[in-house]
């Protein structure tokens, strides 16, 4: 079969390996439809574990079914979740899936960008959806982004009515715009350098975008009745932008950091003014069992719609343009390579 092997964001090479045998409890997938994230061109994280076939936004047609699974067969439409949660450790029975230690080691074989994947027991046993049919294969490859975007929104305890802004209007912040749109949030703001992803913020429901090279505690001021943002939300992990997070939330709010900063980041934190206006600050990474759930009803009853996010269809081969037109977050939003074209 032909897999897309990451070298790094400018060196994506197809090359043959063999289909992966299943065993029992597991499942072999081809896979129709696999979204590029914003993670996988974080070349910073990816390049140390490199070369490997990345991929965990799916979507698929079950081929091969293993000896004892049950409630699957053999041309079911699936989403699969690439990383899974055991469930039964202290961490998962608190709440805390993403930080459970089988989720950060749980994935496919090989990644999404691949004509077929092999799915282990575990994550065929808890990771593993039925496609309904009202969503396309290309619906699928939304609902893992959309499930850590409903996990963030859960840790920030986001309410209908609340002011949010939105810092980077890449595809995770054009997401967290429709959902906090779709779950009724009062007054939303986004901000980017870029122009074509601010005017994506406004089409895709922002109420206010802000070029984040401006004063944008000051003209929050100026769009919210004199308040800043009860939710501030990173999405991008650029030191500037955290800085400006914490001028911008309001007292009581929060600030929620969704995208990730590189490890050795340090923002100096004005403690006494979070403690003063009580600001929450949490992390979110990843999205819950329930989280997958959620997002898929909502895609289903079209609360969500996210075909009009995609901008470009390629096939395995173009892997490699996929790469560069995300890194370069210029004229792309959401890119997705086809592997069966």
């Amino acid at each position: 079969m032909r897999v897309a092997v990451y070298y790094n964001n400018k060196d994506v090479r197809l090359e043959e390996r063999p289909v992966p045998k299943i065993s029992n409890g597991e499942l072999l997938i081809k896979v129709i439809a696999s979204g590029i994230c914003g993670s996988d061109v974080m070349e910073w994280y990816r390049i140390k574990k490199a070369p490997l076939v990345l991929g965990h936004e799916i979507s698929g047609e079950v081929v091969e079914v293993g000896e004892g699974v049950k409630n699957l067969k053999k041309g079911d439409r699936v989403f699969v979740s690439h990383h899974v949660p055991c469930n039964t450790c202290y961490y998962c029975l608190n709440g805390n899936y993403s930080v459970c230690d089988t989720l950060r080691k749980t994935n496919f074989d090989p990644g999404g960008f691949s004509e077929y994947i092999r799915i282990p027991k575990i994550n065929v046993d808890s990771g593993t959806f039925k496609l309904p049919d009202e969503l396309s294969f290309e619906d699928g490859t939304f609902i893992e982004p959309l499930a850590c975007v409903l996990g963030g929104l859960n840790k920030s305890n986001f309410k209908a009515g609340q002011r949010v802004l939105i810092i980077g209007s890449g595809i995770s912040g054009l997401l967290f715009i429709k959902a906090v749109r779709a779950l009724g949030a009062g007054n939303i703001i986004a901000t980017d350098i870029n122009d074509y992803r601010l005017n994506s913020a406004k089409k895709f429901g922002a109420d206010v975008i802000i070029n984040a090279k401006e004063d944008v505690p000051a003209r929050l001021r100026q769009v919210n009745d004199g308040y800043l943002a009860d939710l501030v939300v990173i999405c991008t992990g650029a030191p500037t932008a955290i800085s400006q997070a914490l001028k911008s939330v309001e007292r009581g709010g929060t600030i929620l950091f969704f995208a990730p900063a590189e490890p050795d980041t340090k923002i100096p934190i004005p403690l006494w003014d979070i403690w003063r206006d009580g600001i929450t600050m949490t992390t979110s990474y990843a999205g819950a069992p329930s989280d997958i759930a959620t997002a898929i009803e909502l895609l289903k009853a079209r609360r969500l719609i996210v075909k009009d996010m995609i901008t470009h269809r390629l096939n395995l081969s173009e892997t490699g343009l996929g790469f560069q037109l995300v890194a370069k977050a210029q004229d792309s939003i959401k890119v997705i390579i086809e592997p069966q074209r």
